[in-house]
Formats: structure tokens, C-alpha cells, sequence
């Protein structure tokens, strides 16, 4: 996916400013596709302004400067479709915490203990914010992918759940290989 997709795709379902879908694609419910920076938004926005797939109206504020606020064109929404249409890439998954378990057997068990418990409870937090959407959501392909995701994070705790043991053990074994401190 790409910003460009993604500022389509929020604007596909409401207006928006360029700040509110940078909210929406970090902390909202688009956080889940794709992270876009302000730094890519705006001159995204300003591109597809120029195609004439948004279209961009000024709203005064009291005390502010106008906002300006983007709406999707005709033209927008096929484009939009036309990427949705093209062959999938493949899902990004990164994770501090895998980077932790790792190295288990070299940070010991306190740092492992405290990488699962705060990866449990990212997680749970995590289960918790799409419970709410789910019961706030009137669109079923929405409440789909959120069924998708509470199953992904339900495994993972569960998975984290009945093999933390077995990831601290790791963390209590010798060290080996590790460069000694200088003294």
C-alpha cells in the first residue's frame, strides 16, 4: 500500500483534513494498513489535488488559521478501487519484542520478563480497542477484518501465554559468545 492509497482509501468513507489522516493512520482505525508520515501526506495530498482525484475546500476556524478539508472525486474513488485491484503485497510485521526474544538467552530473565509482560499487555489493550470498535462499527466488511485481527491477537496472547516459561528458561541460561565489559 501505498500514502497515496491510503489517504484515498480515508477519504473514501469521510472528508478530512491532512492532520486528521495522519491521526486516523497512526492512531485510528486506519493504523492497521499503513503508516504515513505529515512529511508524505501533504504532498501526497497536494498530487492527488493536482490529478483531480480530491478536491480541497477551506474551512474558517476562530482564532486559527483555515483548515483545509479533502474530499474524493468520482475520479478519486476509481482510482482508489483500481488500486485495491492490483495484486496484494505482501503484510510488514516488525517487532521490538521478537528482537528481545532473540536475544533471550543474552539479556536475561528480567528483560524477558518484562518484554512479555508489556508485549501482553500492548496486546490485550490491542483486544480491547477493537472489542470497542467492533460494537461501534455498522459496516460488515469492517467488522470483518476486525474479527481477522482480534483472532491474529487473541493467538498471540494465548501463544505467549502458555510458552512464556519456556522463553524465560532460554533466558536463564548461560551466555555464551558475548563480548566481555572492558574494565
Amino acid at each position: 500500500m501505498s500514502v497515496r492509497t491510503l489517504c484515498l482509501a480515508i477519504l473514501n468513507f469521510e472528508d478530512a483534513t491532512g492532520y486528521e489522516i495522519r491521526k486516523q493512520s497512526t492512531e485510528g482505525k486506519y493504523r492497521y494498513f499503513f503508516d504515513a508520515s505529515y512529511g508524505s501526506i501533504y504532498p501526497t495530498l497536494a498530487r492527488l489535488e493536482a490529478e483531480g482525484l480530491v478536491t480541497v475546500r477551506e474551512e474558517a476556524q476562530s482564532g486559527k488559521p483555515a483548515r483545509k478539508v479533502y474530499s474524493i472525486t468520482p475520479a478519486g474513488r476509481a482510482a482508489f478501487i483500481a488500486a485495491l485491484s492490483e495484486p496484494v503485497a505482501r503484510d510488514t510485521f516488525r517487532s521490538p519484542f521478537l528482537l528481545v526474544a532473540m536475544c533471550a538467552d543474552q539479556v536475561g530473565p528480567g528483560a524477558v520478563r518484562n518484554a512479555i509482560d508489556a508485549r501482553l499487555g500492548y496486546l490485550r489493550e490491542e483486544l480491547g480497542l477493537m472489542e470497542t470498535m467492533q460494537g461501534e462499527c455498522p459496516n460488515e466488511a469492517t467488522r470483518f477484518i476486525l474479527d481477522y485481527g482480534r483472532t491474529c491477537v487473541a493467538h498471540d496472547i494465548a501463544f505467549l501465554e502458555s510458552n512464556r516459561a519456556r522463553l524465560e528458561e532460554i533466558a536463564t541460561g548461560p551466555t555464551k559468545d558475548l563480548p566481555q565489559a572492558a574494565e
